[in-house]
């Protein structure tokens, strides 16, 4: 588990725990392909903004993938989504990341959604949905898998 302290965020921390990763058969795993997920994420009044930018850390290149986000709480039924993103049940989107070369950084996705009631705290937790071209990661599985408490405070807690 990582703490951390954004500075004017009177006291508030950032936790992220790694959860595993379910395994494929050996057979069925291409080459190793490591994508990691860095950015920050806030939350009033219900409200939740999420910056992320998807990392291909190599060595080979992704010709798509998708970034699965799954909230705590359920979302309002009604969301304004960016293109490249999609409703996926009642507390998840899913986003594309489009192309990523190898060692390469994507584009920012950045969404905001509105979840049921205020909630004073939710975990927002982000993995890899679906890789394009089938590659896996089967040593740094922990990269592309996160979790992230944000509170109700309006503070960024970076991932």
């Amino acid at each position: 588990m990582v703490v951390v302290r954004m500075p004017g965020a009177l006291g508030a921390a950032l936790v992220v725990t790694v959860a595993p990763l379910t395994h494929a058969p050996a057979s069925a795993l291409a080459p190793d392909t490591r994508l990691a997920y860095h950015g920050s994420v806030a939350m009033t009044a219900g409200i939740v903004d999420v910056r992320l930018t998807p990392h291909n850390r190599g060595p080979r290149p992704v010709t798509a993938a998708t970034v699965r986000l799954r909230w705590s709480a359920p979302l309002t039924d009604r969301q304004r989504l960016p293109d490249g993103c999609a409703r996926a049940g009642a507390r998840t989107v899913i986003c594309g990341t489009g192309p990523l070369a190898a060692d390469a950084t994507g584009a920012e996705i950045a969404l905001r959604v509105r979840l049921r009631g205020a909630p004073a705290e939710v975990h927002l937790d982000i993995d890899t949905a679906w890789r394009g071209d089938g590659p896996t990661d089967r040593r740094h599985h922990h990269e592309d898998r996160l979790r992230v408490l944000a509170l109700d405070t309006g503070d960024a807690y970076a991932f």
